[in-house]
């Protein structure tokens, strides 16, 4: 199994956070950054290879993974010189990816079994398949229902559910090889592609835990929480936290499946 991690963006939104630091290596719970987190969960789900797409602050990342070998996993790189977008930077090594591959945000923690989805993704047959997260959003304001410049309903501040992409994906080869490489290329124009073409990506759906560390108030969330996660996020870790020995910090930062 492998996976590729995007960790080329430049976390504009986490500043002042990222302004020194790449977002995928901001420390959490003091001790270990997102991406460490990410890379022992892959290695922890049988996982044993990745490419990580790094781009802004990349010499950084790429002198902090290595060669991937302290969580058993064979890193390697990709390079942009500029940006391309979620599926750009995937475009231009196909040949060096295998048939199915999972496709991750360098910046989520979640404790998603990333085996299982790239497993259901490889058994469904779908171009895509897309780790997906109920969400609800209580409206602030009573919600008139108009046709025909009259009021046919009103709603006192309903809840609206929806799904959201977790930033966690299933891929085919098959799927992207029509698209050129080399060029900007997102997530949002391969979906809506996909579906005009009538080629339908599949939904994964997750109800765990999933938190984008996209904002400064989600990374002070993830902080706040981090030690009652780790055993969650960290499972191969879970015995450790749990013996009490004299003088140990188990405030640590994890990660887990």
């Amino acid at each position: 199994m492998h996976a590729v991690i995007l960790a080329g963006g430049k976390g504009t939104r986490l500043r002042p956070y990222t302004t020194c630091v790449p977002k995928p290596l901001v420390p959490i719970g003091d001790r270990y950054s997102i991406l460490e987190i990410v890379l022992h969960q892959l290695s922890y789900h049988g996982f044993r290879s990745a490419t990580l797409a790094i781009g802004h602050m990349g010499p950084l990342i790429k002198a902090f993974v290595g060669d991937g070998s302290r969580w058993g996993l064979k890193v390697e790189y990709l390079e942009e010189t500029s940006p391309l977008g979620t599926i750009g930077p995937i475009l231009g090594a196909l040949g060096s990816l295998p048939k199915h591959f999972l496709v991750m945000n360098g910046d989520v923690l979640t404790d998603l079994n990333y085996a299982e989805l790239l497993s259901t993704h490889a058994a469904s047959g779908a171009p895509v398949t897309v780790a997906t997260y109920s969400r609800e959003v209580r409206s602030e304001f009573g919600v008139l229902d108009i046709e025909g410049g009259e009021i046919r309903s009103f709603r006192e501040k309903p809840i609206f559910d929806f799904s959201v992409s977790m930033g966690i994906y299933g891929f085919s080869q098959d799927t992207l090889r029509p698209y050129p490489a080399g060029q900007p290329f997102g997530f949002d124009n391969l979906i809506l592609d996909l579906l005009a073409r009538q080629l339908h990506p599949a939904s994964y759906a997750f109800s765990g835990y999933w938190l984008d560390i996209g904002r400064p108030e989600d990374y002070d969330r993830a902080n706040a929480e981090f030690s009652t996660l780790q055993p969650l996020l960290m499972p191969q870790f879970a015995a450790y936290l749990q013996e009490p020995r004299p003088g140990a910090d188990l405030h640590l930062a994890g990660s887990r499946n």
